[in-house]
């Protein structure tokens, strides 16, 4: 069975960090990732997915939330009424994810079924 690997969530040589400091540090740890050209954003802005999901697709949604809820394709197959074939071709993008099929997914899921149609 192959392990599970992280890819690095940016591509560009950067990574993503979130800090938690004291208000009194703020201001001299704001400073020092300044002069260091880190990118930063206040907590109530929005990160583009695709800076943190560079490679998101309806397939590597579909085997996040699989993976997310520890089932094995031959348990999502069961529960979705869908051929583990199928799922499996999905997850490596050699099936597109149709209305109905989306429907199937998103419920055993728990999830919206636009998660597998607009990635």
């Amino acid at each position: 069975m192959q392990a599970l690997t992280r890819k690095p969530l940016i591509d560009n040589g950067s990574r993503v960090l979130v800090i938690s400091c004291p208000e009194e540090k703020y201001e001299s740890l704001v400073a020092f990732l300044r002069k260091n050209d880190c990118e930063m954003r206040d907590e109530d802005e929005d990160i583009p997915a695709c800076a943190v999901f560079p490679e998101r697709t309806p397939g590597t949604v579909l085997r996040g939330l699989r993976y997310r809820d520890s089932l094995t394709q031959v348990d999502l197959s069961k529960l979705a009424g869908i051929p583990r074939r199928h799922i499996s071709e999905m997850e490596n993008g050699k099936r597109p994810i149709g209305r109905q099929t989306a429907r199937k997914l998103a419920e055993v899921l728990n999830t919206d079924p636009r998660m597998f149609l607009s990635a």
